[in-house]
Order: structure tokens, then sequence, then C-alpha cells
């Protein structure tokens, strides 16, 4: 686990004013990661890290000779450590570096993003037992969660192709759904389109085949972590998961926020790891002092909708469910690591793993439309009277999330968001 140093010093601020304004995403503290251009070019993609509202472009800084992200990601935990000391010393105020790199910022308004990086593989787990638990309870009343849940960390391969960044519109899928009085299945477009409150954890070293990560050496194969959305569509995924799992009704997009906040950003914001009283503890293989210390991470969780109506009449995003992390997740990043390799798989820079849906104990910490519904039966009622069962075209939604604690500046994840086209 990361260390604090001078880079979680509270007292540190920035020459870049932004940075310092109270309840900033990017304060010097994070110096998060990702990939821009200027908008509306057609340059090559450029790493960059956010402070402020600003993008400090690392190649014009003189701080890398390369654009490949994926490659800053795979170096040796203790070169990243030594950029990120670089980067907050260069940053500082009344550092010698602010006219060098004062030239080297460009505006966040005056860019556009990407994936922060090049996704291999992607594999999306389960780790919220409550999220588990609702969905279980829709399909299976009488036995909601399946034994194998708090032995093994559930997960499936899924589609790298169609992550997309925040702002990108994702278009209702089509599919064969089937109704339940039907005889025979119906194709069309996508009635029950829902989204997913997820994170997605970035490995950056990776493993060689055949070797598996233990779990106290997991993290030094984690780089950092960014807002999810798993778009999901109900109806179709309730005809094709049996019995493999879903396929169609995932695949059509997932939206990843742009920028990928370190691990060792998230050093302050550390939380005990522990079972609830009478679960099974893990096996040996998922257990270890340090993530039984620190495994968890203390952020907070947001989903907010704006729909097509509140946008014309000039109304702000209403808040659906806000939440922890540390209360939704089973499982910690450590363990979907080691876990993910202990077969032998080979992880590789970029590969994302998907938290799985983020629902905490109670309603309004919940991670889908189908829970906040009950599975669509139940409409849900925004603040201006509309009323939701799943996502209607025209609606945008919205991740935010971010990590606060006494002694600690607030840091921030930025925001996944995208709008449902027809």
């Amino acid at each position: 686990m990361t260390a604090l140093d001078i880079t979680h010093d509270p007292k540190r601020t920035s020459w870049v004013a932004s940075a310092n304004v109270a309840g900033c995403d990017f304060p010097i503290q994070n110096l998060p990661f990702g990939r821009f251009r200027p908008a509306g070019s057609q340059e090559a993609l450029r790493i960059g890290v956010a402070i402020g509202d600003q993008v400090l472009d690392l190649r014009a800084a003189g701080l890398v000779d390369h654009d490949d992200m994926n490659a800053l990601m795979a170096a040796p935990v203790a070169e990243r450590q030594a950029l990120r000391r670089t980067l907050s010393d260069g940053l500082a105020a009344g550092s010698a570096r602010e006219s060098a790199w004062a030239q080297a910022l460009v505006a966040q308004s005056a860019c556009e993003f990407a994936v922060p990086c090049k996704v291999g593989d992607y594999t999306d787990f389960y780790t919220s037992v409550h999220h588990a638990t609702n969905i279980g309870r829709q399909f299976r009343p009488d036995n909601p969660l399946l034994p194998n849940y708090k032995w093994v960390p559930i997960g499936y391969h899924g589609r790298a192709s169609s992550i997309i960044v925040s702002g990108t519109p994702v278009k209702r899928p089509q599919g064969q759904t089937k109704a339940p009085d039907a005889a025979e299945p119906s194709f069309g477009p996508c009635k029950r389109l829902d989204y997913e409150l997820e994170l997605a954890w970035f490995i950056g070293q990776g493993n060689a085949l055949g070797a598996p990560v233990g779990i106290d050496t997991a993290e030094q194969h984690l780089f950092g972590v960014a807002l999810f959305n798993d778009w999901s569509a109900r109806d179709i995924q309730a005809w094709e998961y049996q019995p493999l799992g879903p396929f169609l009704s995932k695949n059509f997009g997932s939206t990843v926020s742009p920028w990928i906040v370190t691990m060792e950003a998230l050093a302050p914001f550390r939380a005990p790891f522990s079972r609830p009283e009478g679960d099974p503890q893990p096996l040996p293989y998922l257990d270890g002092a340090d993530n039984r210390a620190q495994g968890h991470i203390d952020m907070t969780l947001e989903v907010l909708i704006q729909t097509a109506k509140m946008r014309t009449e000039g109304q702000a995003p209403a808040r659906l469910t806000l939440g922890k992390l540390k209360d939704a997740a089973y499982w910690t990043p450590a363990q979907l690591v080691a876990h993910h390799t202990v077969n032998g798989c080979n992880l590789q820079a970029g590969d994302l793993l998907g938290s799985g849906t983020l629902s905490g104990p109670t309603l309004d910490a919940a991670g889908s439309f189908t829970e906040l519904s009950v599975g669509g039966k139940q409409a849900f009622t925004l603040p201006n009277g509309e009323q939701r069962t799943f996502l209607q075209d025209g609606d945008t939604l919205i991740l935010r999330g971010w990590c606060e604690r006494e002694g600690a500046v607030r840091i921030g994840l930025g925001e996944a968001s995208g709008t449902v086209v027809a």
C-alpha cells in the first residue's frame, strides 16, 4: 500500500489557481492521468495530468518523450511514484518550473478526451453483495444470493471495443426480447435500458502467463481508478443470459470517465476491510494483513439524471442515489487482482476490471434503475414530477465520485456521463 508523503500534504497549494478552489476535483494532491487533444483537431492523443481546470501536457513539459499511456502505466511503481513527486513539486506554489510549465497548460474546456488508455481486455466483476441480493431477489425470491457469492469474486469477460469516454452519446440497442406470456421472442429496440454505477480499476504492471499475483503484492499491479457506467439492456439480458450470462445486453457501450486517479492519490483515504459477522472469511489467497488493515477506500459515489425536459427548462441534474464505496463493495480491488490471476491468467497494462454495480444497503444508495424501480414494477418520481422505471431517449445519466476525510484534501474522479439517443 502507498505510504503518505509530501505529495499528500494538505498544506501544499499550486501556482495553478483553479486547483486551490475548495471542492475542486483536481487539486495538486490528486494529479490524475488521461489522454487529450485540442477540441476539433485530428492531432494525436497526448498524455495529460489534470490540475484544477487545466491539463498539463506531459510531453510539452518535458516529462515524457512519448504519447503511449499504456507504457507509462506499465512502468515500475517506483518510477510512477517518482513522476508523481516531480509533478507535485513542479506544480507547487513557488516552483521554479512555473514559467516553463505554464506554456504546457491547456484549458480542459478547450480539449477533447479519449478513453484514458488503450483497453486490451475488460473483466466485469459483481462486487456488491447488496446489488447481487437485490437482483437475485427479483429472479429467485426464495434464494436471492447463490452460495458461491461469499467465497469467490464473480466476474465475466466483457467487450473492450465498446468502452467509450464520458460525453459520448449512447445509442439505444436493439435485440431479441421475450415477454413472459409470448410464445416466441420479438426483435426491436430495448425497452428496459438501465445504467450501472461502477468503478473501473486499471492494471499498471502486468504479470507473466502462469504467474499468479499474491494478495500482498496485488496493488502494485493496479495503476488507478475511474468512474464506469456499464449500460445494460435488461429485457435483452433476461432472455439471453442463460446459460452463459450477458452478451448483447452489455456490449453496446460502457462509459468511462477520462481521468485515472492513481493508487498513490488514494492513499489518504484507505479504510479497513472486514467481513460482516457470520460471513465466511476469505480463503488464504484472498486474505492478507495489508488488505485487512486498509483494503477498502473511503469514497462517495453519486448518480444524477437530467431528462430532456429538464434540459429544455434549464433545470440542473437531479440526484438519484448517493452512497459509500466501502458500504457497497464486498471484495477489494486487491482481491480482484489476486483472484483474476490465481489460475495463471496474465493481466496487461491498460486492462480494465469493472467493479460491478455498486449498490449500498439502502435504496437511496442503489446503483441501477432496476433496483430503484424494483424491476420496473414501481415508477421512480423525479423532483420535477417526471417518472422513470428505466431510461428514456434524451436522458443524460451522470456518475460522480470523490474522496474526502478530515486532515486530507478532497479529491474527485470527475464525471462519467452519457445521453441516450434513439
